[in-house]
């Protein structure tokens, strides 16, 4: 039985990691081509390949920067990119799964295998990619891409069944970040000018260009996270020492990333009613399960804030240099400013109207 389901998952492993690979390792290849390299050496667009995989996977890098050594840590890595490895599982799983013959006795053991075999290629590839310049932090492959790669194998080949109060819950972070990427697409076009500006600025020609677009494209929803923070009240920091929120507006040198348009020119008293949508939101969740019990509201509160935090912690990180050592958001910052405003909305929308009934 085992013989069967390693035949038919580590092919599928191979199959999913060549997926993404091939055509990362066909870019960094054009993009060597292109610039050149010091070395000359054929090597580094193939190591650079792997470096783009595993930034895909949200596993971050140690660096030395050159050419003076000095200290650097990029962990700020695109949301967007996670959407290549969830689809690369979900296929090979999907075709594991198909090989076994819908057996189920096969099937958990052959998600185990799948989730273990990838994880391992995820390792290997963190620990002999490294250079004295970039070194993945390989022991994130374990914590990042295992329990990552386990949640997307589960849901392949059978329906989940989620509680209702993870189903409130989700619903409700889902609700704040999509009004929160409106807003998001909202700026970036009333500050249209100033994002042409930054684009000008980086002169990329037409492949750099290309490669811009779909590195700012990825970058969207982190962007959306800190859209959210901001108008939650605790705004977020884009370099060391920095915060942009509607109280505070402390913001140095800016890397020239055509996103950054959207940032706003000052403080911004008015932007603080963005904190009465998320507690009209929990108010909102009071509605979705006032039919149902007082448990199921706690669970969705406990779901969110738990999101949240997930969320926050994702959309915040290091890139490269000391000066941009805080980037996005505040992870516990984050978290209790939308565990207590959501908590605000569901007192109120419970409470209130008691309290106005007895007067």
């Amino acid at each position: 039985m085992m013989s069967r389901v390693l035949g038919a998952a580590l092919p599928q492993v191979l199959r999913s990691v060549a997926w993404l690979l091939l055509p990362t390792s066909f870019i960094a290849l054009l993009a060597w081509a292109t610039a050149g390299s010091a070395t000359g050496n054929t090597g580094d667009p193939l190591r650079a390949a792997l470096w783009i995989w595993i930034g895909a996977h949200s596993i971050p890098f140690d660096l030395s920067l050159p050419p003076s050594g000095l200290a650097g840590h990029l962990s700020y890595l695109p949301l967007g990119a996670l959407i290549f490895p969830v689809l690369a599982i979900r296929n090979g799983v999907a075709r594991t799964i198909e090989r076994l013959d819908n057996d189920s006795s096969l099937v958990a053991p052959a998600r185990g295998v799948f989730a273990i075999g990838y994880t391992a290629f995820a390792v290997a590839a963190s620990i002999f990619s490294k250079t004295d310049s970039v070194r993945p932090v390989w022991y994130f492959a374990l914590i990042y891409v295992l329990p990552f790669t386990l949640l997307c194998a589960a849901t392949v080949g059978r329906r989940v069944a989620l509680g209702q109060g993870f189903l409130y819950g989700s619903r409700i972070i889902a609700l704040l970040l999509g009004l929160s990427s409106i807003i998001f697409g909202l700026l970036l076009l009333v500050n249209i000018s100033m994002v042409k500006n930054l684009t000008t600025v980086l002169q990329p020609g037409i492949f750099g260009g290309f490669l811009l677009l779909l590195l700012n494209i990825l970058y969207i929803p982190n962007a959306i996270v800190s859209t959210l923070a901001y108008f939650s009240g605790v705004g977020f920091a884009v370099g060391s020492g920095t915060l942009v929120s509607p109280t505070s507006f402390r913001l140095n040198k800016i890397p020239a990333m055509p996103l950054l348009g959207a940032l706003p020119e000052g403080k911004s008293l008015i932007s603080l009613l963005g904190v009465l949508i998320v507690v009209a939101a929990g108010a909102l969740l009071v509605t979705w399960t006032i039919s149902l019990n007082q448990k199921v509201l706690v669970q969705s509160l406990i779901v969110a804030v738990l999101l949240a935090a997930f969320v926050g912690y994702s959309g915040s990180g290091a890139l490269i240099t000391d000066a941009m050592s805080a980037v996005g958001v505040s992870p516990w910052k984050f978290t209790l400013a939308i565990a207590a405003e959501l908590g605000l909305g569901a007192l109120l929308a419970l409470y209130l109207p008691r309290v106005i009934s007895r007067k």
